[in-house]
């Protein structure tokens, strides 16, 4: 099968296009015939060779942390799916990814993919709308009628921030370019910061919640706008832990985890009609390399898919 691979950290001419054996599912696996991946800054940060404190991958690696396809086989411990099944989820980041014909994922980190969408728009969902979910809800806490800063709204993560906080009846504000203005409004966002041109820190106050996923300069100051109490959610490091202690609010790091409850939570989501994945550009899986190139250049809306079907 062919697989995109790295044997070596670096920039995106370290990505191969290898000829590999089929992975063989473990008893608490199952085989994925992989319809389509996406692109995540995840991607090339652990090509750099960013995250291997955090991921301690082997080389050669497969890239690629999303995936939606169709079960191929079972080990012989999982109960839960059966050849043939319709799944999407966000692989293990320690291993070989899904920028690959077939991949083999443990069946506790996967979900029956959302039944009104494609595996090219399925792909787009699991790594973004996990770290959304989990960024506003489980660590962020947001409720209804609560008042959330998106920053970066309009890219892979932000627009299902925008389209979740929307769902549970917060006031959504984004950052974002003027040309993503309308766009954001579309879906659900109710105010929108030009970044370029505007400061948040002197339009917004008793907010009650950020998700962050810029880090530095933005971070910091996404601290002197909240409500005493408020949260700052971030999917980075979080720097300023002792500013955030004596302004009397809450700064949490955090990274998504697979959790399948949720992937059939937004699945509902989804097919209800409530939220829709944001998709840029379709490439052919083989194109990688173009695809993490534009991902590092980070001004893309939504998601860049891969196709492998």
């Amino acid at each position: 099968m062919k697989a995109v691979r790295i044997h070596e950290f670096g920039g995106p001419e370290v990505l191969s296009i290898d000829d590999i054996p089929m992975p063989q599912p473990a008893s608490d696996e199952v085989l994925i015939k992989v319809h389509a991946t996406s692109v995540n800054p995840v991607d090339w940060k652990i090509r750099e060779g960013h995250h291997t404190g955090k991921f301690p991958a082997k080389l050669p690696l497969t890239m690629g942390w999303d995936v939606s396809g169709t079960i191929e086989e079972v080990g012989e411990k999982v109960s839960a799916f059966k050849k043939g099944d319709e799944v999407y989820g966000r692989p293990d980041p320690t291993k070989n990814g899904a920028y690959a014909e077939y991949i083999v994922v443990k069946a506790n980190i996967i979900s029956i993919k959302p039944t009104s969408i494609g595996h090219t728009e399925a792909a787009a969902v699991p790594l973004a709308g996990l770290t959304a979910w989990q960024g506003l809800f489980d660590h962020g806490l947001l409720k209804a009628g609560q008042k959330v800063l998106i920053h970066a709204a309009a890219g892979g993560v932000g627009t299902y921030a925008v389209q979740f906080a929307k769902w549970k009846g917060a006031y959504v504000i984004g950052t974002a370019s003027d040309s993503n203005a309308d766009f954001l409004k579309r879906l659900g966002a109710d105010e929108i910061i030009d970044y370029k041109m505007e400061d948040f820190e002197a339009i917004l106050k008793d907010v009650d919640l950020v998700l962050d996923t810029i880090g530095k300069e933005t971070q910091l100051k996404s601290l002197n706008i909240l409500k005493e109490g408020g949260r700052v959610v971030t999917t980075l490091m979080p720097e300023f832990v002792a500013e955030a202690k004596a302004k009397k609010v809450h700064l949490i790091g955090f990274m998504a985890q697979s959790i399948p409850a949720q992937l059939a939570e937004i699945a509902t989501l989804i097919d209800s009609g409530k939220v829709k994945p944001i998709i840029e550009k379709v490439l052919p899986f083989t194109s990688a390399k173009q695809a993490q190139i534009e991902s590092e250049q980070g001004h893309t809306r939504g998601k860049i898919v891969l196709q492998v079907i």
